[in-house]
C-alpha cells in the first residue's frame, strides 16, 4: 500500500512541476505574443469602400510598420498625404519610381508595357474608370489605386498635381496584411501574382502568423496546466476509492 502511495505522490509531484512549466511557458508565449504585435502592428478603420471588395468601409485592418522604402507593387498601403486629405488613406501600390503607368490596354492596366492581372477588381469592373494617360513615376514616389476603381479617389485623379498623382515612399505608415474584422472576413491578404515579375518582384509576408501561433499556443499551454490540477485531483479521489473498495473486499 505504502509503494503505491508513493508512487503516485511522485506522479503527481511531476504532473505539478510540468503543470507548472506549462503555464509559465504559456505565458510567455501568450504576453510575448502580443507585446510582439503590439510592436509590429497598427490597427486601423477603413473609412471608405474605395478598396472593395478586399477592403470594406469599416473594417478594421492589421497594418505592419515598415519604412516607405521596403514597400512593393501590389502591397496595400496605409499612407497619409496632405494634399489628398487630413485622414490616413488605404490604397494598393501600382507603381513605384521610374515605372510608366498606363490604362487601359484591352482593358487592363500596364505598368512598364506590362499588362497586369487584378484579380482583386469587383467582378466584372475594368481596370480604370477613365483613362490613365502613360505617367512616369517620379523617384522616391509611388502610385496608388483603389481596388474599387469607379469611385476611388486616388493617383488617377491627382494626375495634374506636381508629381503626377503620385506620393512619396515617406507618406507610407504602414502595409496591411490583414483584416481583422468582420469576422466573416478575417485573415491575410493574398500577394498579388500580376506584379510578381516586374523587378523588384512581391514583398514577403510580415510576421503575423507567427504572431498568432505564439498568442494561441500560449493560450493553450496556460488553460492546459491551468486544469491539470482540478482534472488530476479528481483522478486521484477516483482511485483513492477503488482502492478502499478493493481493501474491503479483500478483508
Amino acid at each position: 500500500m505504502s509503494r503505491t502511495r508513493r508512487t503516485d505522490e511522485g506522479h503527481g509531484r511531476l504532473g505539478s512541476v510540468l503543470s507548472g512549466v506549462a503555464v509559465a511557458l504559456g505565458c510567455v508565449l501568450f504576453l510575448g505574443g502580443f507585446a510582439w504585435g503590439a510592436v509590429q502592428y497598427q490597427p486601423y478603420t477603413v473609412p471608405t469602400g474605395s478598396m472593395t471588395p478586399t477592403i470594406g468601409s469599416g473594417d478594421r485592418v492589421l497594418a505592419q510598420r515598415i519604412d516607405g522604402d521596403d514597400v512593393r507593387r501590389g502591397d496595400v498601403v496605409v499612407f497619409q498625404q496632405k494634399t489628398w486629405g487630413d485622414l490616413p488613406m488605404v490604397k494598393r501600390v501600382v507603381g513605384i519610381g521610374g515605372d510608366k503607368v498606363a490604362c487601359c490596354k484591352e482593358g487592363k492596366l500596364t505598368v512598364n508595357g506590362k499588362e497586369i492581372a487584378e484579380p482583386y477588381l469587383p467582378e466584372g469592373q475594368g481596370a480604370a474608370a477613365t483613362g490613365i494617360p502613360t505617367t512616369t513615376v517620379p523617384k522616391g514616389h509611388l502610385f496608388l489605386l483603389g481596388d474599387e476603381r469607379s469611385g476611388s479617389l486616388d493617383s488617377s485623379v491627382h494626375l495634374e498635381d506636381s508629381n503626377h498623382g503620385s506620393v512619396p515612399r515617406s507618406a507610407v505608415r504602414g502595409r496591411v496584411d490583414a483584416v481583422a474584422w468582420p469576422m466573416d472576413k478575417f485573415g491575410e491578404l493574398k500577394r498579388p501574382e500580376g506584379f510578381a515579375d516586374l523587378p523588384g518582384g512581391l514583398s514577403e509576408p510580415g510576421p503575423l502568423t507567427l504572431v498568432v501561433s505564439a498568442i494561441v499556443v500560449g493560450m493553450v499551454l496556460v488553460l492546459g496546466g491551468a486544469a491539470y490540477g482540478p482534472v488530476a485531483k479528481r483522478l486521484g479521489r477516483g482511485r483513492g476509492k477503488d482502492r478502499t473498495r478493493e481493501s474491503a473486499g479483500a478483508v
